[in-house]
């Protein structure tokens, strides 16, 4: 199938120094998220909620890879389409492009360097006449011919370029992977990273590259080097120690005033700071960067010295609001806290205030954290913001022992410190909001799923000698492993973090071996613990003993590791808190009120019994379109939805063949609206899948 040449208008388009369509704007869905701002929305309006219960399947493209015996694979493309052709990601992590009216394949990669990473979709370029598709996968980025997928050679080197060059430092480990899609300013492509999370991690700076050649054009570093702003808020030589603060949620681009707008991470260790006092700028912040030289203009600091893993996960949304009756272009920034920040676009200043707040708890012994956080006076948190005795749910099991050990946590308040004792994450460490985002329309109203689900951790002393000693694979497994996969190697109860119990009926040594050499999924890559350490761990794993130690040396900075990322479930299998789990929340960002709150999901055995639906945890975000419709997924029950943009009711849902934890998109061929979600589970212990599947009106 040939690509026609894509086109706006003149005046845009010498502005820009690239072009998108020759379709009408509205009949593809040409970037992340929709556009440039981020705004998941789309001016088809084909679709109504007059006929919004007519959708039927269009087809379905089965795009290969998925994990169907463990339910570890997953698919959280949103899926972008230019002309009539959709190009997307598989469940193995390769990139594909098909007909966006039937579904059939027109090619896919078969890349092997892809491991460690999962991916949220790709980025396309064009100049009217060359037609290009980035993909990130693995540390790598590719360019790909979007007519036939094949690799352009005079990219980078052979058609790619390692995320690593450049941002290695003493220490680090190797892993680096652009799972979200990068962002395009004229012939740059500006790119985000996700790093490792532990004291290993790489630099987080985020780089511009020529879309031609590759080559880096600049460079803005987020931890800053001696002597630059902000390197105040660091020890000294914190470029050579720290890593993090990086760009892996995305970012929004006002591509008429030439600004890019970027949030970034925590600073790594995520969860103790005690070896990097201060404020740890540009960690946590949303930052305004002139696109054409990765200049700063200005940036907002979301959270000071974060020690609670509380970066922004999702990019931004431009949007524009009416502000004391004056219409204002705003940059909104959602939080897993379900905290909103409105700022203006151009000076950064806030539109609504946002107060310094005292936080004084105390920290574990070494750590000194920030004397105030800032909390926005408005918008009105989409999330409840404490967890006490009296928010269990009328139906937990075991409430009399569940409220005991509640009474010695600590609890009731954000920001506090994670300490020796259980800690009380509420909203829990992912969200609120999560990396899908939120939506917005030309009213300047914000659509947001979040979850509200308690999450429970502390820190415990590390058993490993400060330089060096000698250590067993139950040690090591303890130090490098147990955070995630629990100290018994039972996993959560989610599924998120899959049990290691047994490990030895499922993978071979080489086959863990492999995983700890490159990582999957979501899981890191160990290049920096030595093979030793890697047999010594396996043996442990797989049950061959532990008799013998190893001698190691550790150059470890940070005391303590947290004791996991526990979501807060009944012995029944449901959250403890009162429902909603999870939300659809319309906020409008003109006053700061929220309009409508609904639950998102719903646990049919519960419903059946009398109970309203509950809500589920979420991953992906909401479409909107201007015929009042908002499309999600997202859910654990495997739905589809379709609700009124104005109330919140349902009018329509689909089963899908898994869960959609993605971002739908909707678009226009032969003059039919399609809509179209990833529907890849694996994730919150539900099956894993590989269609795109395709909904469209009789």
């Amino acid at each position: 199938m040939k690509l026609t040449p894509i086109l706006l208008t003149a005046s845009f388009a010498a502005l820009c120094g690239f072009v998108i369509s020759t379709q009408p704007a509205d009949h593809n869905w040409p970037e992340y998220n929709g556009d440039g701002s981020r705004s998941h929305y789309s001016a088809l309006s084909q679709i109504t909620k007059a006929n919004v219960a007519q959708l039927k399947v269009a087809w379905t493209y089965a795009s290969g890879g998925a994990d169907t015996v463990r339910n570890r694979t997953q698919m959280q493309c949103n899926p972008i389409i230019i002309d009539g052709i959709l190009y997307g990601v598989s469940a193995g992590i390769q990139a594909f492009a098909v007909d966006a009216a039937n579904g059939q394949e027109i090619w896919k990669t078969n890349l092997t360097d892809n491991g460690g990473t999962l991916s949220r979709g790709v980025t396309y370029w064009t100049d009217g006449n060359e037609k290009r598709i980035f993909f990130g996968a693995g540390k790598y980025i590719y360019a790909l011919n979007a007519a036939n997928g094949s690799p352009i050679m005079t990219f980078g080197e052979n058609g790619r370029i390692n995320l690593k060059d450049g941002i290695d430092r003493p220490g680090a480990d190797d892993y680096i992977t652009s799972n979200t899609p990068n962002t395009i300013y004229k012939n740059l492509l500006i790119t985000g990273a996700r790093v490792n999370e532990s004291e290993t991690a790489l630099l987080g700076d985020v780089r511009a590259y020529d879309v031609h050649t590759g080559k880096l054009a600049w460079t803005f570093r987020t931890i800053p080097a001696k002597g630059e702003f902000g390197a105040d808020t660091w020890p000294a030589n914190a470029r050579e120690n720290f890593g993090g603060a990086n760009a892996w949620a995305g970012m929004a681009i006002d591509r008429e005033r030439g600004i890019v707008y970027i949030p970034t991470g925590s600073a790594a260790y995520d969860f103790y700071g005690g070896n990097r006092p201060g404020n740890n700028l540009f960690a946590n912040c949303l930052i305004a960067l002139d696109a054409a030289t990765g200049k700063r203009l200005w940036h907002y600091q979301l959270v000071h010295h974060d020690i609670w893993d509380r970066d922004p996960p999702s990019p931004p949304n431009l949007v524009t609001v009416t502000h004391n009756g004056k219409r204002t272009d705003a940059v909104v920034q959602v939080t897993k806290q379900g905290y909103v920040f409105v700022l203006d676009r151009v000076s950064g200043k806030a539109l609504f205030p946002i107060k310094e707040t005292a936080f004084n708890f105390r920290a574990i012994e070494g750590e000194k954290g920030s004397a105030t956080q800032p909390i926005p006076t408005l918008p009105v948190p989409f999330t409840r913001q404490q967890f006490t005795a009296a928010d269990f749910n009328s139906f937990v099991a075991d409430r009399d022992s569940l409220v005991q050990l509640l009474s010695k946590a600590k609890t009731g308040s954000a920001y506090i410190p994670i300490t020796s004792n259980m800690t009380i994450f509420y909203p829990g460490t992912d969200g609120g909001a999560q990396w899908g985002g939120a939506a917005t329309d030309p009213n300047g109203i914000m659509y947001v799923p979040a979850k509200e689900i308690p999450v429970y951790t502390s820190l415990v002393k590390k058993q490993v000698p400060k330089k060096s000693g000698s250590v067993t694979g139950a040690q090591l497994y303890q130090l490098h492993c147990a955070a995630c996969h629990g100290a018994d190697k039972m996993g959560n109860h989610d599924g998120s973090y899959p049990s290691l119990a047994n490990l030895e009926k499922r993978l071979k040594p080489a086959q863990i071996e492999a995983i700890l050499r490159s990582g999957r999924g979501m899981m890191p890559s160990f290049t920096h613990i030595s093979d030793a350490e890697k047999k010594s761990v396996i043996a442990y794993l797989t049950n061959q003993g532990d008799k013998e130690s190893i001698t190691i040396d550790s150059k470890t900075q940070v005391p303590y590791q947290h004791t996991g990322y526990n979501r807060w479930y009944d012995r029944n299998g449901y959250p403890v808190s009162q429902p909603p789990w999870g939300t659809l929340t319309a906020v409008d960002l003109n006053t700061g009120q929220r309009k409508w709150q609904v639950p998102l999901g719903e646990y049919k055995e519960l419903t059946v019994k009398g109970i309203p639906p509950t809500g589920t945890d979420n991953y992906g975000g909401p479409l909107v379109t201007a015929s009042g419709l908002i499309f999600i997924a997202a859910s654990r029950d495997e739905q589809f939805r379709a609700f009124d943009k104005e109330t919140g009711k349902i009018l329509w849902q689909a089963g899908l063949p898994a869960a959609g934890y993605a971002s739908a998109s909707t678009y226009s061929v032969n003059g039919k609206q399609y809509v179209v979600i990833a529907c890849g589970g694996g994730k919150l212990n539900t099956k894993s899948g590989d269609r795109y599947v395709a909904f469209v009106l009789p």
